[in-house]
C-alpha cells in the first residue's frame, strides 16, 4: 500500500519506517545521521557542563497535576533544590512537570531533557529557559541523564521510566559507571516489583545478583529522598559519573 492509501498517523509512520530503500540511500541517510547524533552530543555535553550538581526525577508523562504522585513529585523536587541540588527531568508533562516546578519553586536549577515524539510530548512551563535542551535521540538524550545526574529518583511511571531505572542499574552493576543513589518513590507501586525481582530473578532463577539490590533504595516522602542523597553524599565528592 502506499503511504497515502492509510487512514491514520500511527500506520503511515509505520509504513514509512518499513519503506524499500536502495543500499546507497540506507548508506547515505546512516552517514549523514552521524553528524545529527554529534550535534545533539556536543550541544548536550556544552549545555550541561555548567549546571552544577544535579539529581534526575523520572516518572509517568501521564500524571495529572490533581494525582498524589504528582504532588509529591512536585515537594520532593521543592526540596531537593533547597537541599542545594538542580533538578533535571525529561521536561515533558506529568511528573516531569512536577519535578520541574518543583525545582522552579524552590528557585533551584530546573533542567528539561525533552524528546520530540509525535503524539505526546510537549515542553513544560518551569524549565529554565536557558536549561531546555531538545533532542531526537533516545540514547543521546539518556547518556545526559546518567552523565550528569548524581542520583535518580523514579516516581510511578511507565515503560520510559522503567527503562531509565533499568538501565541505571545496569551501568552501576557493569561498572560503567560510578554508583549513585537510585531511589523508588511509592512503596505500594513499586513493591510488587521488586518482589518479582527478589523471589523469581534472584532466588529461583539466579539471573541477577543479591547484592543488585543494595542499589535500590524504596521510600515514600520527600525527606526520606533527602536523607538518603544526603547521607550518600557525605562520603563522596559530586562530580559528573563518567
Amino acid at each position: 500500500m502506499r503511504l497515502e492509501d492509510f487512514d491514520n498517523d500511527e500506520d503511515k509512520v509505520i509504513q514509512d519506517k518499513l519503506k524499500q530503500r536502495t543500499w546507497n540511500e540506507i548508506r547515505s541517510n546512516d552517514s549523514w545521521a552521524i553528524f545529527k547524533i554529534m550535534s545533539e552530543f556536543v550541544n548536550g555535553y556544552e549545555s550541561m557542563a555548567r549546571i552544577g550538581p544535579c539529581v534526575s526525577i523520572f516518572g509517568s508523562a501521564r500524571t495529572k497535576p490533581e494525582d498524589k504522585y504528582y504532588i509529591l513529585a512536585e515537594n520532593i523536587a521543592y526540596q531537593i533544590s533547597k537541599a542545594g541540588y538542580g533538578v533535571i527531568t525529561g521536561g515533558g508533562p506529568g511528573i516531569m512537570e512536577a519535578g520541574n516546578k518543583g525545582a522552579h519553586r524552590g528557585e533551584g536549577t530546573s533542567v528539561g531533557l525533552n524528546i520530540e515524539l509525535p503524539f505526546e510530548q510537549h515542553f513544560n512551563p518551569y524549565i529554565d529557559k536557558d536549561k531546555n535542551l531538545n533532542f531526537d535521540y533516545f540514547f543521546v538524550r539518556k547518556v545526559m541523564f546518567v552523565k550528569y545526574s548524581q542520583g535518580f529518583v523514579v516516581m510511578p511511571g511507565g515503560f520510559g521510566t522503567l527503562d531509565e531505572l533499568f538501565e541505571a542499574i545496569t551501568l552501576i552493576q557493569t561498572k560503567k559507571i560510578g554508583k549513585f543513589p537510585i531511589i523508588l518513590v511509592g512503596t505500594t507501586f513499586w513493591s510488587g516489583l521488586m518482589d518479582w525481582v527478589q523471589q523469581v530473578m534472584i532466588e529461583r532463577e539466579k539471573t541477577v545478583s543479591p547484592d543488585d539490590m543494595k542499589l535500590i533504595k524504596i521510600v515514600d516522602t520527600a525527606e526520606e529522598v533527602v536523607e538518603a542523597l544526603d547521607n550518600f553524599y557525605k562520603k563522596y565528592n559530586l562530580s559528573p559519573n563518567f
